[in-house]
């Protein structure tokens, strides 16, 4: 290992291609994006795309190659480019207040919709018109841990790229097919055609998540439709769901928020169809 760093200005043409990522407009022109800290470059080093390697180079402080040296040997090995730099050049392209000394470059990952559709999916999760970075990120990771097959994000929502979304999906980003940039009602559509049963989540919802759950309604396919953090599902979408789903609350909570929602929504599909022997 070099005893200096490699990259010693930020002014570094590597560098300035890195820190331009955090924009959206860079990432979709390059189709790169960041991925920052070890639990995500670990997952971007042993994904594989459609066009190769999805971690194409690793920027790392001396002290992070060392504590991190199996993360860094695994970014190798997949075939990225790996440059040890000072913390500078780490604080320079990071996102985070914070760094943890490990910033990988790597390449769009999203699955064509049709995709998704063709593999017969049992349980997708559909932000529509989800804002929030963060919140994005955080449905995804639930939608991760319930097992579901895929995550798709409307044309009106957040880029599933941002590094809040990224960060919040803490590596989840990387172990399901995620389709972007799909018009509500396509995505519906689509997902109805395969046999699958849409459910707008909303406090409002006509339908109690328990009563679904009572009548044996939720061991089927399933899609969950979530919405905007502040004011939730315009009615157009919610006309387009097979039917519109509350969380009942049963303490004096006013309200879910969206990852909370998004969780017990479809925790409670996963659990009905496990049940049922819908899943294996």
């Amino acid at each position: 290992m070099p005893s200096a760093p490699e990259l010693i200005s930020p002014r570094s043409a590597r560098v300035s291609a890195a820190r331009r990522l955090a924009k959206r407009n860079f990432r979709g022109k390059e189709r790169l994006f960041l991925a920052e800290g070890p639990q995500a470059v670990r997952e971007a080093a042993g994904h594989r795309g459609g066009t190769g390697p999805t971690l194409v180079e690793l920027f790392a402080t001396l002290d992070a190659a060392e504590r991190y040296a199996d993360i860094v040997g695994e970014a190798r090995d997949a075939g990225a480019r790996v440059h040890l730099a000072d913390e500078d050049v780490i604080a320079d392209i990071s996102t985070t207040v914070t760094p943890q000394g490990l910033v990988g470059i790597c390449r769009f990952l999203d699955t064509p919709f049709e995709e998704i559709i063709e593999a017969g999916p049992r349980l997708v999760a559909v932000l529509a018109h989800v804002r929030d970075p963060g919140n994005a990120g955080t449905v995804l990771r639930c939608a991760d841990a319930a097992g579901a097959d895929a995550v798709v994000l409307t044309d009106a929502s957040v880029d599933v790229y941002n590094p809040k979304a990224v960060r919040a999906s803490v590596g989840s980003l990387f172990h399901l097919p995620v389709a972007v940039g799909v018009p509500v009602a396509d995505a519906v559509a689509g997902l109805k055609g395969a046999g699958v049963r849409v459910l707008a989540a909303d406090g409002a919802g006509e339908h109690d998540l328990d009563d679904e759950l009572d009548r044996g309604t939720m061991s089927g396919p399933t899609a969950w439709v979530f919405g905007n953090e502040a004011w939730g599902l315009p009615e157009e979408t919610r006309a387009l769901a097979d039917a519109v789903v509350r969380v009942p609350i049963h303490g004096k909570a006013e309200s879910l928020n969206l990852a909370t929602a998004a969780a017990v929504c479809l925790y409670a599909s996963a659990r009905a169809q496990r049940t049922r022997g819908a899943r294996p």
